[in-house]
């Protein structure tokens, strides 16, 4: 499953979200909904039903959204849901908690600590620069933040997603021409916790970090490009992001 931000249930459901944030949580609610009957599928079931049910009145209520979430997950069980499993197991263990179910909160808040492990996703993986590298070299910890100047970063960012990495070498700084690197971790790596279970659950763009170097193994060329005014969009909505990056 790629992430598609262009895709009519994800765009629904970031509505929902803005509405949200600005205090309006029924019109919020009707927005998930219909997400979620406009649902063609058990990707896009699993993505609205964990919006619907986090916004219910009651714990019983909650649950069933939830279950339903963790169902259509199960039938997709790829990198890019498989990281949404340790929350959303922990999430229903609550729920069977807030009601006196202790051996089934047990049951769950084991299997969401048995899924908080590392990544299984095998790549291919890439980096977005507009640095000029070569094949051999290595990308290490400690450059600057491209959303925050201030900031030295103690990871090295990638991703298994070729397009995202194409808009994070668009929104790279430098006047190069944007490079999307064919990249092999070193070492270990994790779910990037800037996105993971943030604005959608799991790791959706498949995004990871890791202290050890990346060691750049080839070039891709082919990725869906953005254009001036997306990426200016894309700017602005960085601009407007107040939240603390997690280093």
């Amino acid at each position: 499953m790629e992430f598609n931000p262009n895709n009519n249930v994800v765009k629904l459901c970031l509505q929902g979200m803005g509405m949200e944030e600005a205090g309006q949580p029924e019109e919020a609610h009707k927005l998930f909904l219909h997400a979620w009957n406009e649902a063609t599928n058990d990707s896009e079931k699993f993505i609205s039903a964990h919006y619907v049910a986090r916004l219910q009145k009651t714990v019983s209520d909650r649950l069933s959204w939830l279950e339903t979430a963790l169902q259509c997950a199960l039938k997709i069980d790829d990198d890019t849901v498989r990281s949404a499993f340790p929350a959303l197991y922990a999430n229903i263990a609550k729920c069977y908690e807030d009601l006196g179910e202790a051996d089934k909160a047990k049951k769950n808040a084991e299997l969401a600590t048995s899924f908080r492990d590392k990544p299984s996703d095998k790549g291919p993986f890439y980096h977005g620069t507009r640095a000029d590298l070569q094949i051999g070299d290595l990308l290490t910890a400690g450059g600057i933040s491209n959303y925050k100047p201030e900031l030295k970063m103690n990871h090295i960012y990638f991703t298994a997603l070729v397009n995202s990495a194409g808009l994070a070498a668009a929104l790279a700084k430098g006047n190069g021409p944007e490079r999307v690197y064919i990249v092999e971790p070193t070492g270990g790596f994790e779910n990037d916790p800037n996105v993971t279970d943030k604005k959608f659950p799991g790791n959706p763009t498949r995004s990871y970090r890791s202290q050890a170097p990346l060691k750049i193994i080839g070039e891709a060329t082919d990725w869906v490009r953005q254009t001036p005014e997306e990426i200016q969009q894309w700017r602005e909505r960085l601009a407007k992001n107040t939240g603390e990056i997690i280093n």
